[in-house]
């Protein structure tokens, strides 16, 4: 029986609204909504999907609403699946962006947001030590972790390469046989598929050139790029966005980088849409409310289309592809590598939280960025005990953590 796009309208809107808590939750929630409640998907089906989902880049989240979409409806299916997973999150993003460059720099503001920083710094170590679990099983796993560490915060090498050299590094280790691999799907247009969705993805880039609009084409071209190697969810890839948007372009410092973050926890949908934030900040420093409007548009579709790309020409494979050994040395071996990265990011958004000042320090060849010990920000610890506590022991939701913390902050600013 075929799913009425209606209904998937329906069940998909709710997800989006009610998907709070980064990836895990959101997982979740899909799982109750299409295997046990509507039983759109058997167990085998859904958990083949996500497997399939975690070898692309991208938000995994995002993805697996997107196949279950063309799953029960086809390309139609996916559209509505995986915009309506995004929408309401990208819609709160849109609002929140807008008024923190209006009201950003208010000490109220800054009160509010240094709650929610430090309960961030608790979910980003969660998150790390969860990965953690799961990814560092060998000592090859340890080895690759502390390395993509080095590599990322002593040497300030790009993610990317780190990314590039640890799944070359899992693939060439592995072995595989042609018994290994089962034979591709019949009569499936996945080369034409490729060909239209990356060439509507990539649309921008040329209009963007030939108008001259040299902001909006430099924010287009990064995350196009950024969308390409976005391996290990958000927290993995916001550190080298951390890196080339406050080091190397200069369109946002760390403070505002750091309260992207913190503010993007608190909306529903992928964590990702901190890609978003970014772009409108950029966009109304250089031209007001207007061009912040543009830039996220276009970030935002620069982040998420290839999402539509990766669903629509690999979904008809996900059997033959789950069943390279290679593939899956190699994403064990990127996920080792995105540990030490997250480490990073925990550390880079801790130092500027916890001091009021980061600076860079010469350690013999080395350039490292290290905070100023005799600077801290007294008020931000009780504030990280607070989340721990709430996420720890007492086993709140992110939301209500976030708010009592943000809530925490106000007060203690009046004190």
């Amino acid at each position: 029986m075929t799913t009425p796009l209606a209904s998937l309208a329906r069940v998909f809107g709710r997800i989006g609204v009610l998907s709070f808590g980064g990836p895990a939750a959101q997982i979740a929630l899909m799982h109750r909504a299409l295997v046990e409640e509507t039983r759109w998907l058997s167990e085998r089906q859904f958990l083949s999907a996500l497997s399939f989902c975690m070898l692309l880049p991208g938000p995994e989240a995002m993805q697996l609403a997107t196949y279950a979409g063309w799953r029960l409806r086809g390309i139609p299916g996916g559209l509505v699946a995986g915009t309506l997973f995004v929408l309401p999150g990208a819609l709160v993003i849109a609002a929140l962006a807008l008024l923190y460059a209006r009201f950003g720099a208010q000490p109220e503001t800054g009160a509010l947001l240094l709650g929610v920083k430090a309960a961030v710094i608790v979910i980003v170590v969660q998150a790390l030590l969860r990965l953690g679990q799961k990814a560092l099983k060998t000592a090859d796993a340890y080895l690759l972790a502390a390395l993509s560490f080095l590599a990322i915060f002593a040497l300030g090498l790009p993610f990317p390469l780190i990314i590039a050299v640890a799944g070359l590094w899992g693939f060439l280790r592995s072995r595989e046989t042609a018994t290994d691999i089962p034979p591709p799907p019949a009569n499936h247009t996945a080369p034409a598929t490729l060909a239209l969705w990356a060439a509507l993805w990539l649309l921008p880039l040329p209009v963007l050139w030939l108008a001259g609009q040299t902001l909006l084409f430099d924010l287009a071209a990064f995350f196009a790029r950024l969308a390409v190697v976005t391996f290990g969810g958000a927290y993995a890839v916001l550190a080298y966005m951390a890196q080339e948007v406050v080091q190397n372009r200069g369109w946002l410092d760390a403070t505002q980088m750091v309260d992207a973050l913190g503010l993007a926890e608190t909306t529903p949908g992928p964590l990702i849409l901190v890609t978003q934030f970014v772009g409108m900040l950029t966009g109304h420093a250089q031209g007001g409310a207007g061009l912040a409007i543009l830039a996220g548009l276009l970030t935002l579709w620069m982040t998420f289309v290839p999402c539509f790309l990766w669903i629509f020409a690999g979904a008809p494979y996900v059997e033959s592809l789950l069943a390279r050994p290679r593939l899956q040395s190699a994403l064990s071996a990127i996920t080792a590598a995105v540990v030490g990265v997250i480490l990073n990011l925990s550390l880079w958004f801790a130092f500027h939280v916890v001091f009021t000042e980061v600076a860079e320090v010469p350690l013999g060849p080395l350039t490292l960025d290290l905070p100023r010990l005799d600077a801290p920000r007294w008020d931000a610890w009780p504030l990280i005990a607070l989340a721990a506590i709430m996420l720890g022991p007492l086993r709140r939701g992110i939301p209500l953590t976030l708010l009592v913390c943000a809530l925490a902050g106000w007060g203690i600013s009046h004190l």
